[in-house]
């Protein structure tokens, strides 16, 4: 049998949990979430954070699509990104379901 070549499946949802891997990106996510619209302001004010690291965390949510934003000095503009994260909820669904666990694994 033969290595074969990760799927491009595999490899977005490999992005996607390594964005959601750490508890800082999941308060800003937990954040928009919870507006009405776009946040403006210093989420460091909320999140208990240095303002360069909540900029690394933001960027790497960015980077895989899960949020979008505008930097228009002093303006600071943060939304979910509603396509893509239907997709990803799609995409992390799907995976969810197809692993099965054994029904009675013995170790």
């Amino acid at each position: 049998m033969s290595k074969k070549e990760f799927t491009e499946e595999q490899e977005n949802i490999a992005r996607i949990a390594k964005a959601l891997a750490h508890p800082v990106r999941i308060a800003i996510l937990q954040l928009l979430a919870g507006q009405e619209c776009c946040y403006h302001g210093d989420m460091s004010e909320v999140i208990p954070v240095a303002k360069s690291t909540l900029s690394q965390h933001l960027n790497e949510l960015k980077e895989v699509g899960l949020i979008q934003g505008t930097i228009t000095p002093p303006s600071v503009k943060y939304c979910i990104n509603q396509e893509n994260w239907e997709k990803t909820k799609i995409a992390l669904n799907n995976f969810l379901t197809e692993i099965k666990t054994q029904a009675a694994c013995q170790i």
